[in-house]
């Protein structure tokens, strides 16, 4: 099963996606769903439904409570950076107002402030119910699925000091969505594609089995610390392929447009912007 966020007549609704179209559900999104509903109401809900062609797509979770991310997972991403394999997940943060619908504009730091902005195809856990402490062997049953997003890298930002925040978390930056993928769908989600591009151009072209610490072990570990609420994502890392490991470098600049795409949950699309060059996106 698929769920997603939209906008629709003024607000936003979670929905669920069936074929050609989507049926609209008695919630503002799919962390209040999880938070007060159920995947087995979402299942049996039928509300209005609406062509799938064309919705305009809301972050899957508008504001979760916490956005966990996790750097150096991918085995192909670590030897591109020349690092050596970690012993333990680098884990930091980013806040909700980074996050934009699946076709939004993606607002780059002015000039003055940055232009080393990279890209960053992650695969996303989301969290079904409160997780304290989990084991690893029952760490799925805490998870709801999975989603799509663009951990957007301001490089210059990230690298100022030995905690990466502030490059990780600018302003309308990281698309989340199109869509939740549902566990029952894709397991603990290896061997999927995953891959970014820009202008058509492919950049990023891996394999969620290059994971160095897969779903399981990061939900255990991250629960051992602080609960994990329904809504919560966990971004699990990015494969190979960063513009920050070419040779030159390369950069998202103005008018660029960026498509992460992951099997089994779909793709996200969006272009690159200055802020308020386009006020409505």
């Amino acid at each position: 099963m698929q769920l997603g966020t939209i906008r629709h007549n003024g607000s936003t609704t979670a929905v669920r996606v069936e074929e050609n179209e989507v049926v609209l559900l008695s919630f503002t999104d799919v962390g209040e769903l999880l938070t007060e509903g159920s995947l087995d109401y979402s299942r049996r809900a039928d509300g209005q439904r609406l062509p799938l062609d064309g919705v305009d797509w809301a972050p899957v979770v508008t504001e979760p409570n916490k956005i966990i991310c996790v750097g150096m997972n991918y085995a192909d991403h670590i030897a591109e950076m020349g690092n050596e394999t970690p012993a333990h997940p680098t884990c930091f943060a980013k806040f909700s107002g980074a996050l934009i619908g699946a076709n939004d504009s993606l607002h780059l730091p002015p000039p003055h402030v940055s232009v080393q902005n990279d890209w960053e195809a992650e695969l996303c856990v989301v969290i079904g119910t409160p997780a304290r402490s989990v084991s690893a062997a029952n760490a799925l049953n805490y998870v709801a699925g999975y989603t799509a997003m663009n951990d957007f890298s301001v490089r210059d930002w990230q690298k100022r000091t030995s905690q990466f925040l502030l490059g990780k978390t600018f302003e309308r930056t990281s698309a989340l969505g199109p869509v939740m993928t549902t566990t029952d769908v894709l397991g603990d989600a290896s061997g999927l594609a995953i891959s970014s591009s820009v202008n058509g151009e492919v950049k990023q072209d891996s394999n969620t089995n290059e994971l160095v610490f897969d779903v399981p072990f990061l939900v255990s570990e991250i629960s051992k610390v602080i609960t994990l609420l329904p809504g919560d994502i966990i971004a699990t890392g990015t494969p190979g392929g960063v513009g920050a490991a070419r040779e030159p470098q390369e950069w998202l600049a103005l008018g660029d447009e960026l498509t992460i795409t992951i099997e089994g949950i779909g793709e996200i699309t969006n272009r690159c912007v200055l802020p308020g060059r386009n006020p409505a996106s």
